[in-house]
């Protein structure tokens, strides 16, 4: 029997169904991302915008290089974005008040309305995602994608993975 093809819908590529996980959870994730930098643009905005927003709901009061940090990326690119969401309003600088030498990130009023708009197309999102997707399946896909999450927090170093 042939392995179905299947299109990858966002990128063009076609491949032969895989079983392999960690190429599917990179497949997936990528499509989503791709998804997001769509819908992002079509606001306005990119996709790392998005993020550093929703990033400062979850933890108001940052500093660049946390953010940079949890972002993976250099504090320099995290520095450029936070210029373009201070301009338009949404974001700003506070003065750390134990350093003088940090500045703390805060959302303003003005960004609520573009995080609602996140809101939706995060639901958006999940909805195709997961469409034809019954709820014991989709529970059972989060309870096990959070125990792989835990699993790689739990300390493991480089060593574990040379073999």
């Amino acid at each position: 029997m042939q392995p179905i093809v299947t299109r990858l819908i966002f990128t063009g590529v076609t491949t032969a169904p895989n079983d392999d996980l960690l190429l599917l959870l990179t497949d997936v994730a990528r499509l989503i991302r791709t998804m997001a930098d769509r819908v992002a643009r079509a606001h306005g905005m990119t996709r790392a915008q998005w993020v550093i927003l929703v990033r400062l709901r979850r933890h108001d009061g940052l500093t660049q290089r946390e953010l940079a940090e949890l972002l993976e990326v250099e504090p320099i690119t995290v520095g450029r974005l936070v210029d373009r969401l201070a301009a338009r309003n949404l974001i700003e600088r506070r003065a750390d008040l134990s350093d003088r030498r940090v500045w703390r990130l805060h959302l303003r009023p003005e960004a609520a309305p573009v995080l609602a708009e996140i809101d939706e197309a995060k639901a958006a999102f999940d909805a195709t995602t997961t469409r034809n997707l019954p709820e014991a399946q989709r529970a059972a896909v989060r309870d096990a994608l959070l125990l792989m999450k835990s699993n790689l927090l739990a300390g493991e170093t480089d060593a574990d993975f040379a073999a």
